[in-house]
């Protein structure tokens, strides 16, 4: 029975760090153009750096079949975007000011950010 609880008790723990604790280190600095992969969970680069007051590119390539891999989102700039299996999906982003703007599923378990400096 300790077995059990012990058990299910690192479980809890696992599932809090990789849905909530978790934090990729990928990083990838983008000048203009930059293909975005999601597979295996997540977005590949997971952290962008951007120049603040120039235009890019993000191209996402869905691999992951997960119905959660679908739709990608970033609030902060109103893009919402369905990506369909094995096919590149570029998303123009204006010129934005310096800050931080995260992406994510439509469920918030794949996650990225942009930065803009």
């Amino acid at each position: 029975m300790i077995v059990i609880n012990i058990a299910g008790v690192v479980l809890i723990g696992l599932i809090i760090w990789w849905f909530w604790l978790y934090k990729p280190t990928q990083i990838a600095v983008c000048e203009g153009d930059l293909l975005v992969t999601v597979e295996n969970g997540s977005y590949s680069p997971t952290h962008i750096t951007l120049a603040s007051n120039t235009p890019a590119t993000l191209r996402f390539l869905r691999k992951d079949a997960s119905p959660c891999a679908e739709i990608v989102m970033i609030p902060e700039l109103d893009i919402d975007r369905t990506l369909p299996l094995n096919e590149t999906i570029s998303i123009d982003l204006p010129a934005l000011e310096s800050g931080e703007y995260p992406f994510h599923c439509q469920m918030q378990m794949y996650r990225g950010l942009l930065s803009v400096e």
